[in-house]
This record gives C-alpha cells, sequence and structure tokens, in this order.
C-alpha cells in the first residue's frame, strides 16, 4: 500500500460526491449553507480556465457537472466562463481584460503564468474586483488560492505510484504542459525532490505538451525514439496523460513503458482496463470549481477575509478553513485504478 492510499479515504467517499456528481443535489438553501453574514447576489462572476475545450476545466467549471458555474447558480450570481482556446498567457489575458471591461466583480482564474498575468490582475483588484485563483495559482496577484491538494502530496505521489509499478528502477520522463504553468512546475519540482528516494530510477527528459494532444502526442512519440530503454512517463496534466497513454496503449510499449499522472476517469478508464495505466491521480474537478466560487462569493461579500483561521461552509462540501498564503484546501489526491474506475462518472 502506498502512502497514498493510507489518507484516500478522504476521498473513498468519493461515491457520494464524485462518482455521479451528487455535489449539490441535496444543498440547503445558498445563504443557509454559508457563513451568518449575509451574501450578496447579482454579483458578475467569470471564471477563467486556463483554456476552453480542456475536458478537466469543463467538469470544473458546468452546471451540468456542478462545478463553479453551477456554484454561482445557487447563490444567485451572474456567471460566467469564457477563456482563450491555447494554454498560454497571451490567449488568456484579453479575456481577463474583457471581463473587467464588463464588468466583472468577481474573477476565478486558472493561471496560464504565475506572472504574466499580475499587471492586470493587481490592477482588477486595486478597483475592488475579487480574484480567486484554482488549479494553477499566480501568488502575488490574488486574494485567495483554491488549492486541489497539496503541490507536496501530488508530485510525491505520483512518483510513488509509478515508483510501486516499475519496482523502483528504470529511466522515466516527465510529459508536462507548458514551460511556465505554475502548478506544472510547482509539482516537477517535489517530483525531482522525491525521486532521491529512488536512486535506481533517473528522470531522462521533461517535455512540453502545451496542454495540445497534437503536441502532447508528438512530445511522446519522441521519448520513445530517443530513450529505448524507457520505462516510465509521468504525465501531470489531464490532456497530456490522455495523449500519452494513446501513444503508448500499442502491444510495443503496453505493459512495458508505464504511465501515470494526472487524469479523469471518463478519459483514462480504456488505458487502465487495458493495462496501458495501471494507476493515475486527480480529485474532483468539479468540487474544486465548486469551492472556487462560493469562496470568491464569501470573500467578495466580506464574509471572510483572506487571513489565516477565516472559515466558511461551502454548500454540500462543507466547512473550509483558509490558511497559510490565503489558500485554501480541497483535499487530498486520489488514486484510481482497476478497483474503483468504474465507479467514477467524470
Amino acid at each position: 500500500m502506498t502512502r497514498l492510499n493510507k489518507k484516500s479515504w478522504l476521498f473513498g467517499a468519493g461515491l457520494l460526491c464524485v462518482g455521479s456528481f451528487l455535489i449539490a443535489t441535496v444543498a440547503p438553501s445558498a445563504q443557509a449553507a454559508s457563513s451568518s453574514k449575509p451574501l450578496k447576489t447579482g454579483l458578475k462572476a467569470f471564471v477563467i480556465p486556463k483554456n476552453l475545450g480542456n475536458n478537466y476545466f469543463t467538469t470544473a467549471d458546468s452546471v451540468k457537472t456542478h462545478g463553479a458555474l453551477y456554484a454561482w447558480q445557487q447563490l444567485k450570481e451572474v456567471g460566467v466562463e469564457t477563456s482563450g482556446t491555447a494554454d498560454t498567457p497571451a490567449d488568456q489575458l484579453p479575456v481577463i481584460q474583457a471581463s473587467i471591461s464588463k464588468g466583472a466583480q468577481i474573477l476565478v482564474v486558472s493561471a496560464t503564468d504565475p506572472t504574466a498575468l499580475c499587471g492586470t490582475l493587481n490592477s482588477a483588484m486595486k478597483r475592488g474586483i475579487t480574484v480567486v485563483t484554482y488549479d494553477s495559482d499566480a501568488p502575488t496577484c490574488r486574494d485567495l488560492f483554491i488549492e486541489q491538494a497539496t503541490a507536496k502530496d501530488i508530485g510525491e505521489d505520483e512518483v510513488s505510484v509509478l515508483a510501486s509499478e516499475i519496482k523502483d528502477t528504470g529511466q522515466i520522463a516527465i510529459v508536462s504542459a507548458t514551460i511556465d504553468d505554475t502548478n506544472q512546475n510547482t509539482w516537477i519540482g517535489w517530483m525531482k525532490k522525491e525521486l532521491k528516494n529512488y536512486p535506481k530510477m533517473s528522470l531522462v527528459k521533461i517535455v512540453y505538451g502545451n496542454d495540445d494532444t497534437a503536441t502532447s502526442t508528438a512530445v511522446t512519440e519522441g521519448l520513445l525514439s530517443e530513450f529505448k530503454n524507457l520505462r516510465g512517463i509521468i504525465s501531470p496534466t489531464t490532456v497530456g496523460i490522455a495523449a500519452a497513454a494513446a501513444v503508448l496503449d500499442t502491444a510495443k510499449y503496453r505493459g512495458k513503458v508505464i504511465l501515470t499522472g494526472l487524469g479523469t476517469p471518463l478519459s483514462m478508464k480504456k488505458y487502465v482496463l487495458d493495462g496501458t495505466c495501471p494507476k493515475f491521480l486527480l480529485w474532483n474537478p468539479a468540487n474544486l470549481g465548486y469551492l472556487a466560487a462560493y469562496a470568491s462569493v464569501e470573500y467578495y461579500s466580506k464574509a471572510i477575509t483572506n487571513a489565516p483561521g477565516q472559515s466558511f461552509v461551502a454548500g454540500t462540501l462543507g466547512k473550509f478553513t483558509v490558511g497559510a498564503d490565503h489558500t485554501i484546501l480541497l483535499g487530498p489526491p486520489y488514486v484510481f485504478d482497476k478497483s474503483n474506475i468504474n465507479n467514477f462518472h467524470f
């Protein structure tokens, strides 16, 4: 049993709120579920993921999955999802600026770059706009960050899972998103530290698929061509892991080059069941978006501040407390494998 499985019971009840998206179907009224101070309604709120067309963010944001837009709907706010099509600050920044021009009172942003967005986001905060980051942080230019799991746990656990599959030995590579992604680079930093505990495993290369299926496919194929003895790949991005899995899903590589990383159950189910990717990790993206939306309204309404120890109830997700660095933690990562993959539908 990996150390990750020891804490997964917290998510194991995921059949209650992850497997069938029951997050808020039995929610009390939005006002009653929140803090005692009345929350403002009718707020113009924009959720701006890294890019549109990414299943991870569609799950995190949409009404259908009970994500951010669903939470705002329950709270009687005016919520909109918008972004560019590429996972780049050049695509995302104009969308943030346009949202501000449209009268945004709340911005919930998955940052494509930790600094490139900061001039605009800091300007927004000076104007009284609440800025909440989720999934990927911009630490110096937001009011709150909704963290899916600790970066340390994510990085360490991905290495631990792969190590258990390749018996702690062999060359491994990483298929990341973009070279500037805050969360990707932070997780990779923790992976490198964890790899020091596995002296027979060597990280031979990090490649970048830019959260684009075609690019992620090409860089995975490049790794296999360059490193004939490759034993494992970690892809801490839902687009990258699905693309890498499709490349590895052949008799030549299946079971010989082991894949793990961060994925969504529906996109990875086939590869888990056929052994291409025996185990992977994630959290419920919809819960992440839902929590970010709730926190944004709490903060804008001054029901909470971003001081450590401030707490609120985020609908049926329950009570959360602001921690260090103005961060709110969703919970620990969870391992998906053959024993549980059929229980999840996102």
